[in-house]
């Protein structure tokens, strides 16, 4: 009992040896998380980056979920120590948000002891969501910006109209958007629909055939990050 009468359950014993097998096996699933952020990730940050605060996150959950299920007085210390935890840098991307979550959601499920369904749960999941981003690959149309820089236009008598004849016979359509000329380069900037990722390798071929020194640049504009 303590100083204002109230009588705290008493905590329950905390066992080392659980503890570490739940660090361990949380240790290989965020392996594996970090491993599918990097291979399944659309995200344009740099991935490998992002992928290794995956660890420290899950692990980190599993030893708070441990040490605080056994107190009701613990609990609701972490509740007031939380309330004032700002996280200073936004996450600006969904899918960088889905895999911090998926990392609490393991270090929860094995700082409750639920060893099992939590690996039998994630496995399922980053299997599903594998499956669904390799079918997906190479069977939607892309809306890319594609930017071109002819050092030598002057190869040519009209080159914008020539640059147009070799990319719409790759495209379903082009939209012409920009046109910049300096110190005798040409760079002109494309929002294009590519029917299919094939496509994409195939114009590059063809452009770099048909006007030699050309640098082509793609951008998926659907994952470009918001300012």
């Amino acid at each position: 009992m303590n100083q204002l009468g109230i009588n705290w359950p008493a905590g329950a014993p905390l066992s080392v040896g659980t503890l570490v097998i739940n660090l361990l096996v949380g240790a290989v699933l965020a392996l594996i998380l970090r491993w599918h952020f990097q291979r399944f990730g659309s995200t344009l940050s740099n991935r490998s980056e992002f992928a290794q605060v995956f660890p420290f996150i899950l692990l980190t959950t599993i030893l708070i979920i441990t040490v605080v299920k056994s107190s009701l007085a613990l609990s609701l210390g972490l509740v007031g120590a939380l309330s004032i935890v700002r996280f200073r840098t936004p996450i600006k991307e969904p899918e960088e948000l889905a895999y911090l979550f998926m990392a609490i959601a393991m270090g929860l499920g094995l700082g409750a002891d639920q060893l099992l369904p939590t690996v039998v749960a994630s496995l399922f999941i980053l299997g599903v969501i594998g499956l669904l981003r390799r079918s997906r690959v190479g069977r939607e149309p892309k809306n890319l910006y594609l930017s071109l820089e002819w050092q030598n236009p002057s190869a040519s008598d009209e080159p914008i109209q020539a640059l147009q004849g070799v990319i719409a016979r790759h495209v379903s359509s082009g939209d012409l958007r920009r046109v910049d000329k300096r110190n005798g380069a040409l760079e002109v900037t494309y929002f294009v629909d590519v029917p299919h990722a094939d496509n994409i390798a195939a114009l590059i071929e063809d452009l770099e055939r048909s006007f030699p020194g050309l640098g082509v640049t793609f951008i998926d504009q659907n994952q470009m990050p918001s300012i």
